[in-house]
């Protein structure tokens, strides 16, 4: 005796039904959405790609300096671009960060919007937490498939399957950070005549930039986590080596692509931390 009703059937039609329904009505709006954010990532791509490797060493390093004040921070960011590029995986890599770069642009550019409105508006954010367990909870090849669809394969759609995947986190920080902000403070600013959006540029967020940050280091680290698997819809890079690895059983280039993966996660998850350490030191001095 079966007791469960059939609604995979009516679940999996309904929506290829509305799958078909944007590709034929909408297919024009999404091709000129995927050709913008193509060359935005191609212009960044090329730029990284055209700047000479000691010079993006040194780059990178400078960044190091000035977000931890450490020398052996940014001794240690350059060695490890060095070694990715004696690992013979410099273009891979360059090809991934620009990836990287688009992704928590958008992220940061679609998250901290709709955190701010979050942190204002209790019924937005009651509304606005479920979507974002959702986004966390769907497994991440599950985004991969409407968005080959919408946009075919290639970096587009692997872009954007990054940012659902990436961006619960910075909505969350950036609503919780300007949450936590001492009302007092808020309470002063409104007393002394500042109106909602001067409160909000001049009060709420610079104070709780430290979270926000926290936020920024948390969705690149997911979408770094997300470049193996955006592979699989044509995006290159990095990605691809350890896919070729697993295709081909090769131990030896999925480990290389792998170890270039951590070096990248390890050095901007340490220049983000630093940068939101130092943060954190400021607003404590101020207070």
């Amino acid at each position: 005796m079966n007791i469960f009703p059939d609604i995979r059937g009516p679940i999996a039609a309904a929506t290829n039904d509305l799958v078909d329904f944007l590709v034929v009505d909408y297919g024009d709006a999404f091709e000129a959405f995927s050709n913008v954010l193509l060359q935005a990532l191609l212009f960044i791509e090329r730029g990284l790609r055209a700047l000479p490797p000691w010079a993006m060493i040194l780059i990178i390093a400078a960044v190091a300096l000035a977000a931890s004040r450490k020398p052996l921070m940014a001794v240690g960011a350059a060695a490890g671009l060095w070694f990715i590029g004696a690992l013979g995986m410099w273009d891979q890599a360059m090809q991934t960060l620009a990836i990287i770069l688009v992704s928590v642009c958008f992220c940061i550019l679609v998250g901290l919007p709709l955190g701010v409105l979050a942190a204002s508006s209790r019924m937005f954010r009651r509304g606005l937490i479920p979507v974002l367990d959702l986004m966390q909870t769907i497994p991440s090849f599950v985004y991969l498939i409407p968005a080959a669809m919408l946009f075919g394969l290639g970096k587009v759609p692997a872009i954007l399957a990054t940012v659902i995947y990436a961006l619960p986190p910075l909505i969350r920080l950036t609503d919780l950070g300007i949450r936590e902000v001492d009302g007092e403070v808020v309470e002063a600013s409104r007393a002394f005549g500042a109106t909602r959006a001067q409160i909000l540029t001049g009060v709420q967020i610079p104070l709780s930039l430290p979270t926000i940050m926290q936020g920024i280091n948390q969705t690149t680290m997911l979408a770094l986590s997300m470049v193996v698997i955006a592979s699989m819809i044509g995006a290159r890079g990095v990605g691809e080596t350890v896919l070729l690895g697993l295709q081909r059983n090769d131990s030896g280039t999925g480990l290389v692509g792998g170890i270039t993966i951590v070096i990248l996660a390890v050095v901007i998850d340490r220049i983000t931390q630093a940068y939101g350490r130092r943060l954190q030191r400021h607003r404590s001095a101020e207070a």
